[in-house]
């Protein structure tokens, strides 16, 4: 198995998620995020922000609205038990509050292998905008995916 450089460059469709509070609000349970500026707009206030901002992980589940999931999985024609999730980061621009809509792009931008090809590794970039289209953060993801023919040479 080998997976084709000539995805290199693909850009996915774009789509707008809205940073909901009540989202937000099950986000922050389920991590154990308890600072009261996610769930209280007097918190946020008295903190300095105008509105509820959302917490910085939790634009992840902003990108999981993405109405084509496993769509980097269709492109490559991999199935989903070959692959791992290597790594993932962000970049913070600019803050995002409750109310706000994110439109998110996905764009494949390297894809190389290692140990003779037994592994290979997708470099996506995701970048999120807010309605102004002002970039609000920069998501890259590396996904990693076991080659199982190289185990038969």
């Amino acid at each position: 198995m080998q997976i084709d450089k000539k995805h290199i460059g693909h850009e996915f469709k774009a789509f707008t998620s809205v940073a909901e509070a009540g989202k937000l609000k099950l986000f922050c349970k389920a991590i154990g995020e308890e600072d009261p500026i996610y769930q209280s707009e007097e918190a946020a206030k008295a903190a300095g922000y105008p509105r509820i901002p959302v917490s910085p992980t939790f634009l992840q589940a902003l990108t999981n609205d993405d109405p084509e999931k496993g769509g980097l999985l269709k492109l490559i024609n991999v199935d989903i038990g070959l692959i791992l999730h290597g790594e993932q980061h962000y970049d913070y621009l600019a803050p995002v509050f409750v109310g706000d809509k994110v439109t998110c792009q996905q764009k494949i931008v390297d894809i190389y292998d290692k140990k003779g090809g037994a592994l290979w590794f997708i470099v996506s970039e995701t970048s999120m905008k807010n309605e102004a289209g002002k970039m609000v953060a920069k998501a890259t993801g590396i996904t990693v995916v076991r080659n199982p023919d190289a185990a038969k040479k």
